[in-house]
């Protein structure tokens, strides 16, 4: 399974999670197998200044993501996410990607539908 983090450091699972999504600097990969971390990669954002977030989702599609965690998204980019079968979990709480990933793995996180948690997009 892989699971796409939205980063601002590229210090693999130790990185602290960036807040939103489409401006993060770096998508951080989480290979996982039997729940155990097999493979961390990590890829630059390319970015989503035309487009708005439509383009955000597409380049986060492009990553082969089983599911993808974020700190906060909005309505357009999770009906985006929910069209295209991806599944998008909130964690307003872990700072690095290494607990979000354990909150993960622990079921602790809540898995979004078409609804966005702020109205800002």
């Amino acid at each position: 399974m892989r699971i796409i983090f939205p980063t601002d450091e590229n210090n693999g699972y130790l990185s602290k999670r960036g807040a939103h999504f489409g401006k993060a600097k770096f998508y951080t990969i989480i290979t996982l197998e039997n729940s155990t971390i097999t493979d961390v990669e990590t890829q630059e954002n390319p970015g989503h200044n035309s487009g708005a977030c439509s383009n955000a989702v597409m380049n986060i599609m492009s990553l082969n993501p089983d599911a993808l965690i974020v700190g906060g998204i909005g309505g357009s980019p999770a009906q985006g996410f929910a069209n295209a079968g991806l599944d998008v979990y909130v964690d307003q709480v872990s700072q690095t990607v290494q607990e979000s990933i354990q909150k993960f793995i622990d079921g602790e996180l809540e898995r979004l539908g078409t609804q966005g948690t702020c109205s800002v997009h």
